[in-house]
């Protein structure tokens, strides 16, 4: 069943995740912007664990989650632990959410209007797939153009 790939793609790239914010030498670099880099790792963190705790935990889960989009990208200088934290929260939280998912919800229409058009919950769950393995790839970018030559 699809919801099966999406927790172990989750899992992948979540862990991923992790692993690349472990990877920094220096606290301090996950929150570097250089040249036409808008935006830190770290923030990219934030907002990768905003976005997934938004529209999988609360929307989906039920869980209280409220989201603060706008300290996603202006909130610097989290501890580099307490980021790690957060994304080992998300995991939990993905892993008991998606896996309660029935093939009936995967093909209605995802509960909160977020594109121009109403999508399918799988749609929207692809979806967050592949935005995370976006901003994933940006991290990795950023950790190795930035904290390995500082």
């Amino acid at each position: 069943m699809l919801t099966e790939t999406l927790k172990t793609l989750f899992n992948r790239d979540l862990n991923k995740l992790k692993s690349e914010i472990e990877s920094y030498k220096n606290d301090a670099n996950l929150w570097i912007i250089d040249k036409s880099i808008a935006n830190s790792a770290g923030n990219l963190c934030l907002h990768l664990i905003g976005n997934i705790n938004t529209y999988i935990g609360a929307t989906l889960g039920g869980s209280n989650y409220i989201r603060n989009r706008e300290l996603e990208f202006s909130l610097k200088n989290v501890p580099k632990q307490e980021l790690i934290n957060m994304i080992e929260a998300t995991i939990i939280v993905v892993n008991e959410t998606v896996g309660k998912i029935t093939e009936e919800q995967l093909n209605s229409e995802y509960r909160t209007l977020v594109f121009q058009e109403k999508t399918s919950t799988e749609f929207f769950l692809v979806h967050l797939t592949t935005h995370l393995a976006y901003h994933l790839g940006q991290i990795n970018y950023h950790r190795r153009l930035l904290d390995d030559e500082l």
